[in-house]
C-alpha cells in the first residue's frame, strides 16, 4: 500500500472503525534514517491502534528504525517480507527476504532488543516456484525464534520476476489452507491471513481457522465495509451493526468529518485538501449518484475553494444524478 495509505487515508479509516488495527505504507529504513522522519512518522492521535510497518533488511538499521518508532508513539512494528516489487528487491527487502530466514531473525532479534513494542512480520507463503508449505513453515519457525509472536500471511506466493506488483496480487493462486496449517503447527503464535478478502461473510469464514484477517485495497476502494467490523468482531455497538448499509446520514457525517480535518490540517500544516480527499472516493461507492459525486471531488479545477464548498456542490451533484 506504497503510496496510499498516509495519515489521511488512516485518519479517515478510524471515522468508520475504531478498533481496527492501521498500518501504515511500508517506509523504508533509508528514509527514516537519512530523510525527512517527521514526514514519514507523524500521525494524529486518533489513529490508534496504529502499526509501523518497515522495509528493510540491516538489522542495526531497524533497530534504529524500530526505536524511532517507539518514540513517536506507534503500537507496533512490522517488518514487510511480503512486497515483490522490483524497486524493493533491489533494496535487498521485501519478499525476497523469505529466502534468507536466518537474515530476518536476526533482523527482528535486534527490534525485539531494541524496543517494548510487538515486532510482527507480514510475509507471503512462498517465492516464485516454490510451493512446497515446508517453505513458510520453516520461515515462520524460524523467525518466531527470534521474538516473533505475529505473523501475517499474504495467502499468495510472491513471483519475484516476470509479474508487476499488481500481477502479484491477482495471478498467483490464492491458498488458505496453507496459512490455516501454519496455526495448526503454531498453536501459540497469533496467524493473520491477507489476501483476496472482501466480504465480511468471507473474514468470518477465515476467523474460523486463524486469529485476524487483514484487508488492505477492498478497504481502500469501498472504505464503507469498515463500518460495521466494530460491532461484528469488536462487541462494540459504537459502529454500523452487521448487515445494515450505511445510509446517506451516516455517510454524510463522515464526509463533515474530514471536511473539518482538511480545514485543521490546511490551517496547521498548509495542507491541500485535494489531497486528503483522494482517500475518500470510495466512500459512497455502489451508492446513487457516487460518480458524479467522485467527480466533484477529484475536480483539480475546484482546488480554490474551501473544502465545505467542494462537499456543498459534490452533495449537489449526486442528487442531480
Amino acid at each position: 500500500m506504497m503510496d496510499w495509505t498516509d495519515r489521511h487515508c488512516r485518519y479517515f479509516h478510524r471515522l468508520l472503525s475504531r478498533r481496527t488495527l492501521l498500518y501504515t505504507e511500508m517506509v523504508t529504513t533509508g528514509a527514516l534514517l537519512h530523510g525527512d522522519v517527521p514526514r514519514h512518522l507523524q500521525f494524529h492521535e486518533a489513529e490508534h491502534p496504529v502499526a509501523l510497518q518497515l522495509g528493510g533488511s540491516e538489522p542495526s538499521d531497524l533497530a534504529k528504525c524500530a526505536l524511532l518508532g517507539q518514540q513517536w508513539g506507534y503500537d507496533e512494528v512490522n517488518l514487510n517480507c511480503g512486497c515483490p516489487s522490483e524497486r524493493v528487491q533491489r533494496g535487498a527487502f521485501g519478499a525476497c527476504l523469505m529466502a534468507e530466514p536466518a537474515l530476518v531473525a536476526d533482523c527482528v532479534k535486534a527490534m525485539v532488543d531494541a524496543v517494548g513494542l510487538p515486532i510482527t512480520v507480514k510475509h507471503r507463503i512462498g517465492i516464485d516456484q516454490i510451493d512446497s508449505y515446508a517453505f513458510v513453515r520453516d520461515f515462520v519457525g524460524q523467525v518466531s525464534e527470534a521474538g516473533c509472536k505475529v505473523f501475517i500471511a499474504h495467502a499468495r506466493n510472491a513471483w519475484l520476476k516476470g509479474l508487476s506488483p499488481k500481477e502479484n496480487r491477482e495471478i498467483p493462486p490464492l491458498r488458505y489452507e496453507t496459512v490455516y496449517q501454519l496455526k495448526r503447527d503454531f498453536p501459540t503464535l497469533t496467524i493473520v491471513v491477507n489476501g483476496g478478502i472482501t466480504t465480511i461473510d468471507q473474514m468470518r469464514t477465515h476467523l474460523g481457522h486463524i486469529d485476524g484477517v487483514m484487508i488492505g485495497r477492498e478497504a481502500y476502494h469501498n472504505p464503507a465495509l469498515l463500518a460495521s467490523w466494530d460491532s461484528s468482531f469488536h462487541h462494540d455497538d459504537q459502529g454500523l451493526t452487521e448487515g445494515q448499509v450505511p445510509d446517506g446520514a451516516f455517510l454524510d457525517g463522515i464526509e463533515r468529518s474530514m471536511v473539518a480535518y482538511m480545514e485543521r490540517e490546511a490551517i496547521e500544516h498548509g495542507t491541500p485538501w485535494y489531497s486528503i480527499a483522494r482517500h475518500m472516493l470510495g466512500l459512497r461507492h455502489g451508492r446513487p449518484g457516487a460518480r458524479k459525486w467522485r467527480q466533484v471531488w477529484s475536480d483539480h479545477r475546484l482546488k480554490t475553494l474551501a473544502p465545505a464548498e467542494v462537499m456543498a456542490r459534490a452533495t449537489q451533484a449526486a442528487l442531480a444524478r
